[in-house]
Parts: C-alpha cells; sequence; structure tokens
C-alpha cells in the first residue's frame, strides 16, 4: 500500500513539473507559479500527514479519500493532456529545441479543462450513472428447461460509502425492471461494519427474483480493514451481517452449493467465500462447495475475487461452467468507449471487467454496483448486469 501512494505521489509531482512547462509558456504571472506549487505542497503534505494519523489509530479514512479524490482531479487532467506536450517535444527534439508554442500550450490547456468536467461528473454524478450490460451465453449441456434463463448479477454494494437514497433506490429499481429469474450478489455488501447496512435493509428487501436471491461475502466483510477492541466483537460483526443477508431475503452460500430447479430440471449454484491472490484471505473452499455436487451438473460460481477463477476454478476437478465475480471496480477509474476498455486495475488483475472464456468456461467480472474509496466513477460506471443463458444448439438456428 505504502509503496503504491509512493509511486503515485512520485508520478503527481513528475506529472505536474511537466505540466507547468505549459503554464509557464502561458503566462509570467510569478503570483500563479507560486500559486501552482503551493497547491501541490498543501496536498502532498495533507496525505502524507493523514497517512500518519492512520497508522496512529485515528479515523480520518474520510480525509484521505477526500485528499485522493482532489489529487485525481488535480492530477489526471495534466497527464491525459501531456501526451500533447510529449509530441511537441519530441519535434522540438529535431528542430534544436526553439521556444514552446503557446497554441500547443492552450490545446493542452483546454483538453485538461475537459478532462477535468468529466472528472467533475464522475465525483458528482458517476457513483450512481447505473449501465445495464446484457450477456447471452451459449453452452452445449445447459438443461433445456433453463434455455432463455436469466441472471442479474450485482456486486460491491460497499453501503457505507452511500449517502444519496434516492440515488441508491435509482439503481435497485433498476435491479427489479430487468424482471430476471435469480438475482446473485457477489460480495462486499458493507465496507467494514455490519452497522453500515441499517437504514439501507428496507431497500434491499424489495428487492424481487422468482427463482431466488442468493449471495457471497467479500473482502470487507469480514472486518479485516479495521481494528476491534476484540475478537468476539469481529465476529458479533460478521455473524450480524450473515444476519442482515437473511434479513433482506438472500440466501448466503458459504462454501455451499444448492440446486435451482425449473421444470424438474436442475442447476447447481455454488457459492464460495472470499478467496483472493496476494495479499486476501483464502477463507473459499470450492473443493468443499462442489462435494456434493455431482460430476455432471450444470454449474454457476459465485467467487467474490476473479483471481480465484485463475488460480482455482478453470483448473478444477469439476467443470465449472460460469463464474460470475466483482472486486476490481474496474477500480472506478478508466475508459470504455467503442468496444475499447483501460483502466490501472489491469495491471494487477489479468480479468478485471466484463466476459473472459477459457477451455469452455465463462467468467464475468462485474464492475460494481457502489462505490469504494474514490467517492466516485470516472469512465467505469456502476453496473448491473444481465445474462441470458442459452443452449449451443439454439446459436445454429439463428
Amino acid at each position: 500500500m505504502a509503496k503504491r501512494l509512493s509511486l503515485i505521489l512520485l508520478l503527481f509531482l513528475v506529472g505536474d513539473i511537466y505540466f507547468y512547462q505549459a503554464v509557464i509558456t502561458l503566462t509570467q504571472n510569478p503570483v500563479l507559479h507560486q500559486g501552482y506549487w503551493v497547491v501541490d505542497i498543501l496536498l502532498i503534505g495533507g496525505i502524507i500527514s493523514t497517512l500518519f494519523m492512520l497508522r496512529a489509530g485515528k479515523q480520518v479514512r474520510h480525509l484521505l479519500s477526500l485528499l485522493m479524490t482532489t489529487m485525481l482531479l488535480i492530477f489526471i487532467p495534466k497527464l491525459f493532456s501531456s501526451p500533447v506536450l510529449l509530441t511537441e517535444d519530441i519535434l522540438r527534439l529535431f528542430q534544436g529545441f526553439p521556444p514552446r508554442s503557446v497554441y500547443i500550450s492552450e490545446a493542452a490547456l483546454v483538453l485538461a479543462g475537459l478532462i477535468f468536467l468529466v472528472i467533475i461528473f464522475g465525483v458528482t454524478r458517476g457513483r450512481h450513472f447505473y449501465r445495464i450490460r446484457k450477456e447471452t451465453l451459449y453452452f452445449p449441456d445447459l438443461p433445456e428447461a433453463f434455455d432463455g434463463f436469466t441472471i442479474t448479477q450485482i456486486s460491491d454494494v460497499h453501503s457505507g460509502s452511500f449517502s444519496d437514497a434516492k440515488g441508491v433506490q435509482k439503481g435497485l429499481d433498476l435491479v427489479n425492471s430487468q424482471n430476471s429469474d435469480l438475482l446473485l450478489f457477489t460480495g462486499d455488501l458493507v465496507n467494514n461494519l455490519a452497522s453500515e447496512m441499517d437504514q439501507w435493509i428496507p431497500m434491499f428487501t424489495n428487492l424481487k427474483a422468482p427463482y431466488g436471491k442468493y449471495s457471497v461475502l467479500g473482502n470487507h466483510d469480514y472486518g479485516d480493514y479495521i481494528k476491534w477492541e476484540s475478537n468476539a466483537a469481529k465476529e458479533a460483526n460478521l455473524t450480524r451481517l450473515k444476519e442482515i443477508h437473511a434479513e433482506t431475503g438472500f440466501k448466503l452460500l458459504l462454501n455451499e452449493a444448492v440446486e435451482i430447479n425449473k421444470q424438474g430440471e436442475r442447476v447447481a449454484l455454488i457459492g464460495v467465500e472470499n478467496w483472493g491472490k496476494g495479499g486476501f484471505h483464502k477463507y473459499g473452499d470450492l473443493k468443499k462447495a462442489t462435494a456434493r455436487v455431482p460430476d455432471h451438473s450444470f454449474k454457476i460460481l459465485m467467487s467474490h475475487d476473479p483471481s480465484h477463477w485463475d488460480e482455482v476454478t478453470v483448473d478444477h476437478e469439476q467443470h465449472v461452467h460460469l463464474t460470475l465475480a466483482g472486486h476490481t471496480h474496474g477500480m472506478q477509474f478508466g475508459i470504455e468507449l467503442f468496444g475499447f476498455k483501460w483502466s490501472p486495475i489491469k495491471y494487477f488483475y489479468k480479468q478485471w471487467a466484463g466476459l473472459y472464456k477459457q477451455g469452455g468456461k465463462y467468467l464475468y467480472v462485474n464492475r460494481g454496483f457502489g462505490f469504494h474509496g474514490l467517492k466516485g466513477r470516472i469512465g467505469i460506471w456502476p453496473e448491473i448486469t444481465v445474462l441470458t443463458l442459452k443452449r449451443a444448439g439454439a446459436a445454429l438456428t439463428r
């Protein structure tokens, strides 16, 4: 964490130094020059001070989140406009480094301004700018009764970050309006505390699906990221969270499987506890969860962290047809336009958003319903996924 933050701060400074070249090209006002750096010094100093307070046990996460969001507001526009200045520098290299062009510096400034407006939208409206993403998946061994069966998936609610009840209700209304057969939630109901869900319980209770609502735990649900007065308090928090799943009508699957029945045919729905590579806990046990699932069953797995798919599921002794995950949030920042998608999270997770396929097995990574850390979303919008299952033979008749 500290190394990554140090790298971010270093990139922030380097980017600012580079963009400053455009500023001094456009104005010689010393007050503006000094103000440019005063903002940087105050911001970086504030972040470093807040980190020390956090390590000392003070509750300053919200302040740190605010400072990091402010840094993004300042840094990202400069970062994305820097290629304009870099292109100019490459041309200047072959011209003996003449003075910078005022017009190009103005173009860089205008581009930075436009990106700044996009970020403002992201941190003010983006957190509830829900997108419905639909996929149709074909399987040769899907039971015939399930041909056309629909699943709505949501993930990463992070109710402790919510403040706008109307915005949350807008998203939940969209979930219900999909009229899917099955509703699945793939973890991270809260940031840390079960009590974060208290005011939202009635809203989530109103979610409906004729074949049921099922859920699993995510890494944040265990309370591993805050200090507890005792292990008993931490365990009580997790017990309460499990009760909330039940109160909202979700059947929480803890390394276990259930059967979904339709017209006498069945699919196995499997849910594992959180399992993540790296420093994340590995509570999930796919072998235990599938112990009573027949080999020939059509299997749908809920597993919060997509790294579990690569590390465990793909090579599991039983064929898991479809895995649903979340966790990454698409880093809540990136670009998705005309089929192109990019986010810094791709350098940490091979599967980070959308649909993936390997060896006849599918993984879908939901971008998350809520938000955490960054108080909004920029380019990677909150997602409600709708998956339609089809028999592979149906594809041939289209």
